[in-house]
């Protein structure tokens, strides 16, 4: 049955965890690969999230502006909502959806490829922790990383908004800082910074047990690499439902 799978998936996949999650056994080579893996799967992902997170926060102010705001609602209403989706749910949720995409298929790959190899199996002959060698560096890399891509998105976003007042002549700066300063919560950035961290957790983690676990060929491996995409984007949307609603 259909439950019994996911069971037995969802029993796998905590038992690598557990493996992968413990001290590391030498602690210069792990640092060197924290490095590395914080290089490889966030520093190089901050041009696409820079490049993405302009262009929807400028049409996020101007969608506001033109189909949204009326007579009736003060000129700011579009600087203030476009701040609050930025906050609250872009630059966490639906940055993360687009992120699992670009660095999930990137680490299902590498660790399929690695495993249909045989790299893994000869780290474990040699009396290697293949799982913390492999999949603790990436986890801890990605998450310490997400919060600055988060920052740079809301912050890139804001500056989308402001592209559409002095390029685009849509609304005034004026109106639409007076909408960003607006009863502005500093928890929703920290709201946001924790999301992003519980969704890098699940990207670096479900995409290493994906890929670890590949059994045959190269087809397996592009099977694995769909399979993490489409698992992290269900469970950060289940996540975020339960996050948002702790954190309010």
């Amino acid at each position: 049955m259909l439950i019994f799978r996911w069971l037995e998936t969802l029993g796998r996949y905590l038992m690598l965890m557990g493996r992968s999650l413990s001290r590391p056994e030498r602690m210069r080579m792990f640092l060197k690969r924290y490095v590395k893996e914080m290089s490889q799967l966030g520093i190089d992902s901050i041009g696409i999230v820079l490049l993405i997170s302009f262009f929807i926060g400028a049409v996020i102010c101007i969608q506001i502006k033109l189909n949204v705001q009326s007579p009736w609602m003060p000129h700011w209403v579009s600087g203030y909502v476009t701040r609050e989706i930025m906050l609250l749910e872009f630059s966490s949720s639906i940055m993360c959806l687009i992120l699992a995409g670009k660095v999930g298929s990137n680490i299902a790959s590498e660790l399929g490829t690695m495993r249909v190899t045989q790299q893994i199996d000869a780290l474990e002959i040699m009396g290697i922790n293949s799982a913390g060698y492999l999949i603790l560096p990436k986890i801890l890399g990605l998450i310490t990383i997400m919060p600055f891509l988060v920052i740079f998105s809301a912050a890139t976003g804001i500056l989308g908004a402001y592209a559409t007042a002095y390029i685009g002549h849509i609304i005034t700066p004026t109106d639409l800082t007076a909408g960003i300063q607006h009863e502005f919560t500093p928890w929703f950035m920290w709201m946001s910074i924790v999301k992003s961290l519980f969704f890098a957790f699940i990207i670096s983690s479900v995409s290493s047990f994906f890929g670890y676990t590949v059994n045959g060929g190269s087809v397996e491996v592009g099977k694995a690499s769909t399979d993490a995409v489409v698992s992290s984007s269900v469970l950060i949307l289940f996540s975020d439902v339960f996050l948002t609603q702790i954190l309010s």
